[in-house]
C-alpha cells in the first residue's frame, strides 16, 4: 500500500496539522471545467429523452465554486441550488467564473473535450456548441445584460427576488431535509461526488424527494481510488480497519461503494435508469487480492472504475 494516504488521514486527528489533509475539492476553479460538466450532462440528457432546458436545477457537492450551476443558468434554467457538506466556494471565484462562462456561451464556443479534460465523462459523439438545444432566442434571453447583473449581484449577496429572474440558493451543509421543497425540482446532477457521499440511501431517497414526478438525475460516479492506492481500484483490498486510518477524522473521503450499489439503490427508490454508461477498464488489483467484505463483487464492478448514468423519477 501507499505510505502517504495514511499519513494524511491519521494528520487529520492532530488539529495543527490537519488543514494540510482538510484543503479544497478541486476541480470547479475552471469556468471551462464547469462549461464542458453541464453541456455534457444536458446533450446525454436530451439524447436519452429530455424534451427541454430544466426550469430548476439543484446539484450535489459544486465544491470550489458553483460554476457548474452557474453553466445552468446561462443556458435559460430558472433556479440552481447547490448543495454541499461545507462552504468551499467564494464570492469572488464565482463572480470570475460567471464571466468567463458568458463569454464561453456568447462564443458559442465547443463543449472542452477529453484533450483538455482526460478523466471528463460522458465522451460526447460531438463537441460543437448544441445549438439544436440553446438557439439564438434562447441565449439572447439567458444572456440579457439585466439576467446577467442580477445574477452577478447574488452571487455577491446584494440582490433579492425578482420574478422572471433567476434564483441561486447555496446550502452547506445540506443534511437538513426543509431546505428544499418536495416535488420542486426538475434536474439533479453531480460531478465525481457520489463516490464520496457517506449515506448512499438517504441520499438518494432526498433527491426523489427534491425531484418532480418524471424529473432527472444526471451523476458522473468515479470508482477509482482518489490516490490511496497504487492501482485504481487498490482502496478494495484493505482492510476496514486500515480503511478507518486512511480516512482519519474526514467527514468524506469515498465510501468505496461499487457500480451495482448505485443501481441497486437507484431501483429501490424507483427510477428508470435510462443510460449506463460504463468507462473502459483499466489495469488494477485481482480478485484473490480483494479484502474479506469485497470478495463477493462481481466481476463487472471489479472491472468498472466509472460510470455516468441518468434516471428520472417515476410518477406514483
Amino acid at each position: 500500500m501507499r505510505i502517504k494516504p495514511l499519513v494524511k488521514g491519521l494528520l487529520t486527528y492532530v488539529p495543527v496539522l490537519s488543514r494540510y489533509a482538510l484543503a479544497g475539492t478541486g476541480g470547479t476553479v475552471s469556468a471551462r471545467y464547469c462549461y464542458s460538466v453541464w453541456l455534457r450532462h444536458l446533450v446525454q440528457a436530451h439524447q436519452h429523452g429530455l424534451a427541454k432546458i430544466p426550469q430548476t436545477v439543484a446539484e450535489l457537492g459544486p465544491g470550489d465554486s458553483l460554476g457548474t450551476g452557474l453553466a445552468a443558468i446561462l443556458s435559460g434554467c430558472q433556479a440552481y441550488y447547490a448543495l454541499d457538506v461545507k462552504q468551499f466556494a467564494r464570492s469572488d471565484r464565482n463572480v470570475r467564473i460567471l464571466d468567463q462562462l458568458v463569454q464561453l456561451y456568447q462564443d458559442r464556443a465547443e463543449i472542452p473535450g477529453e484533450q483538455e479534460f482526460p478523466d471528463q465523462y460522458p465522451r460526447l459523439d460531438t463537441y460543437e456548441f448544441p445549438t439544436h438545444l440553446l438557439s439564438k432566442p434562447r441565449l439572447d434571453d439567458a444572456l440579457n445584460a439585466d439576467r446577467i447583473d442580477h445574477i452577478r449581484n447574488q452571487l455577491l449577496d446584494s440582490a433579492d427576488e425578482a420574478e422572471g429572474l433567476p434564483r441561486i440558493v447555496y446550502f452547506a451543509p445540506w443534511f437538513n431535509r426543509e431546505l428544499v421543497r418536495k416535488e420542486s425540482v426538475d434536474f439533479v446532477l453531480s460531478q465525481a461526488v457520489m463516490e464520496h457521499v457517506t449515506d448512499l440511501d438517504f441520499t438518494y431517497g432526498e433527491l426523489r424527494r427534491w425531484l418532480k414526478p418524471g424529473g432527472w438525475m444526471s451523476h458522473q460516479i468515479d470508482f477509482r481510488c482518489h490516490h490511496t492506492a497504487k492501482q485504481w481500484n487498490g482502496h478494495w483490498a484493505y482492510s476496514d480497519l486500515l480503511w478507518k486510518l486512511i480516512k482519519g477524522n474526514r467527514a468524506y473521503l469515498i465510501n468505496r461503494e461499487p457500480h451495482s450499489t448505485h443501481v441497486r439503490l437507484l431501483h429501490k427508490h424507483d427510477f428508470q435508469i435510462v443510460c449506463d454508461l460504463k468507462c473502459h477498464d483499466l489495469p488494477g488489483i485481482r480478485r484473490q487480492q480483494l479484502a474479506a467484505r469485497f470478495r463477493g463483487m462481481s466481476d463487472e464492478d471489479l472491472h468498472t472504475p466509472g460510470v455516468f448514468v441518468q434516471a428520472i423519477k417515476r410518477a406514483t
